[in-house]
């Protein structure tokens, strides 16, 4: 799990967020919830470029909200690194936000998977 990730609004600009993620040298952004009820979105980089770059949308008129990935999938920090890699393989995503107590934590991707979950284990 990385603990660098950054948590914005749904409002901000693709633009806005395209900066941030760039200073804060992440590949995803966790969209955060509206209320109490309400679910995390994510945006990965890729999104971006397949939902907005491709479509020649403006960034500067683009939304996150328009673009994230709602409810996004979540995991659990404990859960075994094996099921986490078939949870992303079966739904097609390549990270996700760690979530303990309903609060964003971190993010693991296939990357963390491989390189600390499977290096743990063999140890």
């Amino acid at each position: 799990m990385a603990a660098t990730y950054i948590i914005v609004d749904g409002l901000i600009t693709v633009h806005e967020g395209i900066t941030l993620a760039r200073k804060s040298e992440v590949k995803a952004l966790v969209v955060k919830k509206r209320d109490d009820d309400d679910e995390y979105g994510i945006v990965l980089m890729n999104d971006i470029a397949k939902k907005v770059l491709a479509k020649n949308r403006s960034p500067q008129r683009t939304n996150i909200y328009e673009i994230m990935t709602k409810p996004a999938l979540t995991v659990d920090p404990n859960m075994n690194v094996k099921y986490c890699a078939r949870l992303f393989e079966r739904f097609g995503i390549s990270r996700a936000p760690v979530i303990e107590n309903g609060e964003v934590i971190g993010m693991v991707s296939y990357n963390n998977i491989v390189i600390n979950g499977m290096a743990r284990e063999e140890v």
